[in-house]
């Protein structure tokens, strides 16, 4: 199949649209399949708005993120670019790629020609703030034909946006979460189809969302950034004549309540049918209050995250229980986001929807959420209605309804559907084996990141906290950098982290950003802090793109140099700060989930020798040599120190945990091989002894504990481990109905009853940072360098597993590799067999097996292999003590 490039993609956006860089790069896929296909030059054509064509011709191989070769574009300003590219040793170019389009948004701070508008009386400040509508009418010039129309639109607060009674866009609660004192988002909407010669109508509805609602933990608090909501916009419409109409928020519009009569994050909405309000008419709208945007628009910036929005509805699986008055109903998924009902009922008659994550007792297990009410309710009008509450948001399975008017109490199936709700990232990465108990556990990490990636990346999505906890993030960065496109939204998030770490001259990266704790949420924690130098060396590594390391350096450096507290040897100084150390290790106490069996300053020294080790690479490729010496000379003394501090000469480690020996294999801090080989032995006898397979690691451990073992050849032991049954494993939490990752490891206990720690949701994503080890290990496939441009295909098979298949969408296209074991009914050898697709512009190293197989290098193309092979011994067994049950034999 002939090889053709994609249409070109602008930075790491899915949309041209709104862009918030007047140069910005470019890259393309390929599609087709040629073997060994190389780029050696390609042509970019750009059609600026009401200009000629310009062609740029360049002798490269790169395909991903070259520069814009035209002259930069202005505030608005509209390009569609193409692109054709020449194979290696042919003279004859691709055809030409559908056109891309790419239009500046609103570049600079005096391109914003509006106000900000809120009410003109204050809400009460110690109650939820009830959503505001603005509006204003304008009319288009009837003579003319309008060439385009732009909306420009952000809030203090969320806001949905009408034009002529028709939703604007399909996002979500917009513009999205941030640290409003430092940057302030604003989304670009073509509306130019929304439009009609004559009088048009403008409105938005505006509510509390993060700005002025209830939040944070412990209860929140409200008004963490403002006490009243309040909306900008500006409407630019284009004639065909040259002429700009610019339709502004400002003393102008109008404002009044609708039906909402609180729409909060935590607690849910209230929506009285009864008040239905129309905004294409007239009638009680009141006058509004306009300030000039003052500080507020250099803040304001076009985010390279893609916006929230439903990307999925489900339907109830079941009625699961029945009581006089309430149905419970079952969707058969953990998922984050809310409901869409469809009922009609007398007027005043008050349905009420209580969303949880699991039953407790066959009821509503509500205690996981601590102060999140988590209910919505509805007052009907006597007519039928369909409603979705619009600034909320839930984390849950099961939804209680109380007082349902219609079928004896009982909803029918299209009566009331889920409507998942997450950032709107592309969907890169997948997996499937032949365990069913191994997919179920997939698709529960891909379900947990799907729930935390809204806006920020958070920790949970159901009780009263919802935040950017930096720990979980860095962790997790891997397996959700494989799964989904998250560059553009978590670039945005580390570079908000950076401004607030960076605050006042700071050094120390808060706990959590958006930085709800103030001061006090930046203590200095290792892991937690060392986010800002592990996330944007993540980045990197998918994107090969040097330029998020550049513009991270000084965060990295300010938290290495000064934020963390040091002693003489250059390690962390003990007994000044508090670390959260292997954070939720199985053996802690409920509600002491930083107790665990690992020292929390060798996790935290083991932390910032990692740490150290990405400054030192990201200062060499940034051409900061000085100071990748001096990194170098730290890590080294670093290690030195650490193996003083932690190992034995016969490779023990303190704690003697499988995350201390684990951080000691992967970080590289045993200072011998042969001590090496003594750490693995011992963490191989825990395992096998000790624990039984079961995992023992928490936050620290738990990411990185099989490709320890795999580098030092058991990845079988990781195998038992990760297919283990009983609890604390992962597939505990699949056999016990788990749908997403849990933030325990035993949050459900086997009696079906819930984890009695104040802390314990069932959809975290931290746990699930094991999807690194199955799509690196058991399907395969990782990177050799950077970027996806040279591939590594080393699949070791283990776990009585038959098969494995991922599939990964690279910048280059898509990337397959599917194995499976064929056993040969005349006795004697298996054979392995391997199929690959390489996309073209990019080479491949495949590793066979049992390392009796030569490597083989490929360029682009479909490949299938055969060797033969012997399966590992299975099961690994474990020891036990003398007259013990052998009751762990079996996974």
């Amino acid at each position: 199949m002939t090889v053709q490039p994609t249409t070109v993609r602008f930075e790491h956006r899915h949309s041209g649209l709104g862009i918030g860089l007047p140069n910005p790069r470019l890259s393309w896929r390929f599609t087709g399949q040629e073997q060994s296909w190389i780029q050696q030059a390609y042509e970019l054509s750009i059609r600026k708005t009401g200009l000629q064509e310009e062609c740029y011709k360049v002798d490269s191989g790169d395909s991903v993120l070259v520069p814009w070769p035209s002259s930069p574009l202005k505030s608005s300003e509209q390009a569609e670019v193409r692109v054709r590219v020449w194979p290696e040793n042919q003279s004859a170019p691709t055809a030409w790629s559908e056109p891309s389009l790419v239009e500046c948004g609103l570049l600079h701070a005096n391109d914003w020609d509006c106000q900000l508008i809120e009410l003109s009386e204050p809400q009460d400040i110690d109650k939820p703030k009830r959503p505001v509508w603005f509006r204003k009418r304008f009319a288009i010039r009837p003579t003319q034909r309008v060439r385009k129309a732009r909306l420009y639109i952000t809030s203090l607060g969320v806001y949905h946006a009408e034009i002529n009674g028709q939703s604007v866009g399909d996002d979500q609660l917009a513009p999205g979460w941030t640290n409003y004192q430092f940057r302030q988002p604003y989304q670009t909407y073509d509306v130019t189809e929304s439009l009609h010669a004559g009088d048009n109508v403008i409105a938005a509805e505006v509510g509390e969302g993060w700005y002025a609602g209830r939040f944070g933990l412990f209860g929140g608090q409200r008004n963490i950034y403002g006490s009243s909501v309040g909306l900008i916009c500006q409407l630019s419409i284009a004639y065909e004549d040259g002429e700009v109409q610019r339709v502004g928020s400002s003393h102008e519009w109008d404002a009044t309540f609708g039906p909402r009569l609180t729409s909060e994050l935590y607690d849910g909405e209230v929506y009285d049918a009864q008040q239905h309000m129309n905004v294409l008419q007239d009638g009680g709208w009141l006058p509004v209050k306009s300030s000039n945007l003052g500080s507020i628009a250099p803040k304001l910036f076009s985010p390279d995250s893609p916006p929230v929005r439903c990307t999925q509805e489900i339907l109830f699986k079941e009625i699961v229980s029945r009581s006089p008055g309430k149905v419970i109903l079952d969707f058969g998924q953990n998922l984050v986001g809310r409901l869409r009902v469809n009922v009609t009922g007398p007027p005043g008659h008050t349905v009420t929807f209580q969303h949880v994550e699991v039953l407790e007792n066959g009821k509503c297990a509500t205690r996981p959420l601590r102060h999140a009410a988590a209910k919505d309710t509805l007052i009907l009008s006597g007519e039928t209605i369909q409603w979705e509450p619009r600034f909320t948001f839930h984390g849950f399975r099961y939804v209680e309804v109380t007082n349902w008017p219609a079928n004896d109490g009982l909803p029918g199936p299209d009566d009331v559907i889920a409507r998942v709700l997450h950032t709107d990232m592309e969907r890169t990465g997948w997996f499937e084996c032949s365990d069913p108990l191994l997919n179920q556990l997939h698709e529960n990490i891909v379900w947990g990141m799907r729930g935390n990636f809204l806006s920020v990346p958070t920790d949970c999505p159901q009780r009263d906290e919802r935040l950017g906890w930096t720990g979980d993030i860095s962790v997790f960065a891997p397996t959700g950098a494989y799964l989904y496109g998250v560059t553009g939204m978590l670039q945005d998030w580390v570079r908000n982290l950076a401004l607030e770490q960076l605050e006042g001259n700071g050094n120390v990266p808060p706990l959590i950003s958006p930085n709800l704790f103030g001061p006090q949420g930046k203590n200095p924690t290792a892991l937690w802090g060392d986010c800002v130098v592990k996330l944007p060396w993540d980045l990197y590594q998918v994107t090969g793109d040097i330029q998020i390391l550049e513009d991270q350096w000084e965060s990295m450096r300010r938290w290495i140099d000064h934020g963390i507290d040091l002693d003489e040897r250059g390690l962390w100084r003990k007994g000044k700060t508090w670390q959260l150390g292997d954070w939720l290790d199985p053996i802690a106490p409920p509600d002491e989930p930083g107790n665990g069996r690992t020292d929390p300053f060798l996790v935290a020294d083991a932390c910032l020798i990692n740490s150290l080790d990405l400054i030192t690479r990201v200062s060499d490729l940034t051409g900061k040599m000085t100071d990748q010496c001096r990194y170098a000379e730290w890590a080294s003394r670093a290690r030195r120190e650490f193996a003083q501090e932690y190992i034995s000469a016969t490779g023990r480690v303190v704690s003697d945990s499988q995350t201390a020996l684990a951080l000691a294999i992967e970080y590289n801090l045993l200072p011998t091989a042969e001590q090496t080989r003594c750490a693995a032995e011992r963490l191989e006898e825990i395992i096998r002894s000790k624990a039984r397979f079961k995992i023992a690691t928490g936050f620290a451990g738990t990411p990185i504990i099989g490709h320890a073992l795999t580098k030092v050849n058991r990845s079988q032991l990781f195998y038992r481990m990760l297919l283990n049954r009983k609890c604390p494993s992962w597939l505990y939490t699949v056999l016990m109905g788990a749908t997403t990752i849990w933030e325990r490891w035993d949050s459900m206990l086997p009696d079906g009853s819930v984890n009695p720690g104040e802390m314990t949701s069932f959809n975290h994503y931290a746990l699930g940072a094991v999807g690194d080890w199955m799509h690196q290990v058991v399907g395969g496939l990782s990177m050799v360098e950077p970027g996806w441009k040279k591939i590594r295909i080393r699949p070791i098979p283990g776990g009585g597993l038959s098969r494995a298949k991922v599939n990964y969408l690279s910048p280059y296209g898509m990337i397959e590799v599917e194995w499976h074991i064929e056993e040969n009914t005349n006795g004697g050898d298996e054979s392995f067999r391997l199929r690959v697709s390489i996309p073209p512009n990019s080479t491949a190293m495949i590793f066979f097996p049992q390392e009796c197989h030569a490597t083989i290098t490929v360029g682009s193309g479909t490949y299938e292999y055969q060797a033969p092979y012997s399966s590992p011994e299975w099961p690994p067994l474990p020891i036990y003590p003398p007259f013990a049950p052998h009751d762990d034999d079996t996974p």
